[in-house]
């Protein structure tokens, strides 16, 4: 038997039975029924995995598989990856509470201790790391070499060296005359470069302009003082381009090669001194250096 509804509403069968919800409300629509926490997860999922290969797709795409593999991109597409099926491994409800817990996409990847976890080098990276730290202390310490040479030779030094960490010039471009040693019945205690009067004579490395003038024997010369206590002479020069107590670096332009005092040509007269001022032979200290020098006897230490 069939029922008409009172206001022209199609008739309802009598086996249907009439909501909870419209006898106490009247007339309200029935609540939707609940969508399964399975479907959520699946739908999550999907959504999330689409996600992550649309951003792989773009990272490719704009600079290269190579940036889509560096670890940190990785990582925040990592960041992305959906969950696990929660249907699998339903998490446990709090105490009192009839509703399952739903975990956070990408909550498996967070640690206790911070909100990311961040890509932990291995053996190799480390690896990598310090061979690009050595690396770059080495193009440091190129960079510097060569800055000190470039200062060396800026003055017009005919050669430059470094010797432990310290820089050292050919002190004038004149041919090797004369070594250190007896000669006409007395000590020759320096090694003559022969060359035009007012060739530039340069410092032999950093020091401090000791004397500069008048001098017996010599008419003019240059001593400095360098930071080890050792001297070098600059002797029979025609002008000196320094004062007492001036400091000078390695390639400084200090004077001129000259003829002046007892000397048979124009030439440069050099001497080193010891911290305790006895005089050495310049030509194997020079020649240790791997500064060359040109003219007779130049490669002998006589």
């Amino acid at each position: 038997m069939r029922h008409r509804s009172p206001r022209g509403a199609r008739p309802v069968p009598e086996h249907v039975a009439t909501p909870r919800a419209t006898v106490r409300a009247g007339h309200r629509l029935p609540a939707p029924p609940a969508v399964p926490l399975r479907v959520r997860a699946t739908v999550a999922a999907c959504a999330g995995g689409a996600l992550v290969a649309a951003g792989q797709t773009v990272l490719t795409a704009l600079a290269g598989p190579a940036v889509a593999a560096d670890p940190y991109e990785k990582l925040a597409a990592n960041a992305m990856l959906p969950v696990a099926d929660e249907s699998a491994a339903p998490a446990a409800a709090p105490a009192g509470s009839s509703t399952p817990t739903t975990r956070a996409i990408g909550a498996d990847q967070l640690t206790g201790s911070s909100p990311q976890a961040l890509p932990v080098l291995d053996e190799k990276s480390e690896l990598d790391v310090a061979s690009l730290t050595k690396a770059v202390d080495i193009g440091n310490r190129i960079a510097a070499t060569a800055r000190q040479m470039k200062a060396a030779l800026s003055g017009g030094a005919p050669q430059a060296v470094l010797e432990h960490g310290e820089a050292y010039v050919l002190p004038t471009s004149g041919r090797f005359t004369s070594g250190f040693g007896a000669r006409w019945g007395v000590t020759h205690y320096g090694i003559d470069l022969a060359a035009p009067i007012g060739t530039p004579i340069f410092a032999f490395t950093d020091g401090v302009v000791e004397e500069s003038g008048p001098a017996s024997g010599f008419g003019m010369w240059v001593v400095l003082r360098h930071a080890d206590g050792t001297r070098t002479v600059y002797g029979h020069i025609n002008r000196s381009l320094v004062s007492v107590g001036q400091a000078v670096s390695a390639g400084e332009e200090i004077a001129e090669v000259g003829n002046r005092g007892q000397s048979t040509g124009p030439h440069l007269h050099f001497e080193i001194w010891d911290a305790a001022r006895n005089k050495m032979n310049p030509l194997p200290i020079l020649q240790a250096m791997g500064l060359r020098l040109t003219g007779d006897g130049a490669n002998s230490p006589d």
